[in-house]
């Protein structure tokens, strides 16, 4: 019991939250300096290509490559577990198998669909052969995900970091050359080259540790259809977060242009991806340490609740900062070319403190096995996401888009708190109800704050209230953690 408490506490969750965290930051670190070449040399409408290849290559990858990056965890971290060296031998040359399936069956399928896929993404067929050329990249990253499954599932957590370190590594340097030279015709060229150079760093340590086998014998398939079933949820789940993105990307090209795509992308990458560094911690620690308890009802409500404060408190200060300094990180990041991606950006870190709240009880229904739950839920935040994003950009352009990402966000807390709630017996603490509307209520004052004429109201006010959020956080975690 000491140890589940130890597990459970907020210096523990503090601990490997800074740790993940800090490897996200200097992947990030990295990745802004290449996305800062990239949007220097190719511009807004070179970004928007990007943008349109990767979310049609990620929606033929999440369809196709059977969840085994996630479901493939489960079942060698339990061999991995016990000791037994000959079962996790076998489950990983199950894995490698179906990884190896799953790659040909994306191949061929992305190359299938290009005429499509150029269709409907880019209302013309000239694409056709660039998603002929890119159909390597969907399998290259099929087995990319099987490696690092095994990867997980032996805990090789620093291993991981490095790879993941060295691949934004790899990016930076052999890409931008490519885009200097070659402009916009080493876009295709240099996605490829990414998804081979992740593979290549990932089977350098995981084919080390476990010399390559793989068999295509029906009976020794057939051992892994449990692996394919449980990653069906996972499947479906990518399948609609992609397709979802892939309309409004495509109603953004269609209505407007290329570059509006760009600017769209520009502000979710600084919010959703770059703001979100702290949330790299919850996969790897948090959902374990739910699953585990997923049968004690006051340990299980407390491990959720005291993930989110741990989150929201650290979160809440980084947010405040950027919304303040966004101008500057926009043209930091990428160039004044961007700028008209602030509005929707300032937006979308309100969308941020509802993450903090709603991510860790969207894993509720995965600790408890409740694939159909996690669907559902899933499939909702995809419809109001969708529906609420084309009609914020109708009326309102790129603000519109960010204020309707935002209330996706708010309508799915709601439905994924009552269905918890209802369903699991979840109920949020009155800490986390506390500093969630103190932070929300600082950061809803920074925004106005930052949107006024007013230099006084810009710097002076706002920078206050940056401090005082900061102060907030500071002292409650001295108080909960007693870490200083």
């Amino acid at each position: 019991m000491k140890k589940a408490s130890n597990t459970d506490s907020y210096l523990h969750i503090l601990k490997y939250i800074s740790l993940f965290g800090g490897v996200q930051v200097l992947n990030v670190l990295i990745g802004i300096v290449r996305n800062k070449f990239v949007a220097m040399l190719l511009g807004p409408q070179g970004v928007g290509l990007i943008s349109l290849f990767n979310s049609t290559t990620k929606l033929i990858s999440d369809s196709t490559n059977f969840g085994i990056s996630m479901s493939a965890v489960r079942n060698i971290s339990e061999d991995y577990d016990q000791n037994d060296e000959e079962k996790l031998t076998e489950d990983i040359a199950l894995v490698r198998s179906w990884s190896l399936l799953a790659a040909l069956l994306g191949f061929f399928i992305c190359i299938f669909l290009s005429p499509l896929l150029s269709r409907y993404t880019f209302a013309w067929d000239g694409h056709t052969l660039h998603f002929i050329l890119l159909s390597p990249c969907v399998a290259l990253t099929a087995l990319a995900g099987g490696e690092l499954a095994i990867l997980k599932g032996v805990r090789k957590l620093r291993a991981l970091a490095a790879i993941s370190v060295y691949n934004v590594l790899g990016a930076l340097v052999l890409t931008v050359p490519l885009y200097y030279f070659f402009g916009d015709a080493a876009i295709v060229p240099s996605l490829v080259l990414m998804a081979l150079v992740q593979l290549l760093l990932t089977i350098m340590v995981s084919c080390r540790l476990y010399p390559f086998h793989v068999s295509f014998q029906k009976t020794f398939l057939d051992k892994g259809w449990g692996m394919i079933r449980l990653g069906t949820a996972f499947v479906f789940a990518g399948i609609l977060g992609s397709g979802a993105d892939l309309i409004i990307r495509s109603y953004l090209n269609n209505v407007s242009d290329i570059a509006t795509v760009g600017f769209y992308n520009s502000a979710f990458m600084m919010t959703m991806v770059y703001a979100g560094m702290i949330f790299s911690a919850m996969e790897t620690d948090y959902f374990p340490r739910l699953s585990g308890a997923n049968n004690l009802k006051f340990t299980f409500n407390q491990i959720v609740n005291r993930q989110i404060e741990v989150t929201l408190l650290l979160i809440s200060p980084l947010l405040t900062f950027f919304l303040l300094f966004l101008p500057q990180l926009i043209l930091f990041l990428y160039s004044d070319k961007f700028l008209p991606a602030l509005s929707m950006a300032q937006v979308l870190v309100l969308a941020m403190y509802v993450r903090a709240i709603r991510l860790p009880v969207e894993y509720i229904p995965l600790a408890k096995g409740d694939s159909k739950s996690y669907l559902l839920l899933e499939a909702l935040y995809d419809i109001f996401l969708v529906s609420l994003v084309l009609l914020g950009f109708w009326k309102w352009g790129l603000f519109g888009a960010g204020l309707g990402i935002a209330a996706a966000g708010l309508l799915n807390l709601v439905c994924v708190y009552g269905y918890a709630y209802v369903r699991y017996g979840y109920r949020l603490s009155s800490s986390v109800m506390r500093y969630a509307a103190l932070h929300f209520s600082i950061g809803l004052l920074v925004l106005l704050c930052v949107r006024s004429d007013d230099e006084w109201m810009r710097w002076g006010v706002a920078s206050l209230l940056c401090v005082v959020s900061t102060i907030v956080s500071l002292r409650v975690m001295k108080a909960k953690s007693g870490l200083w």
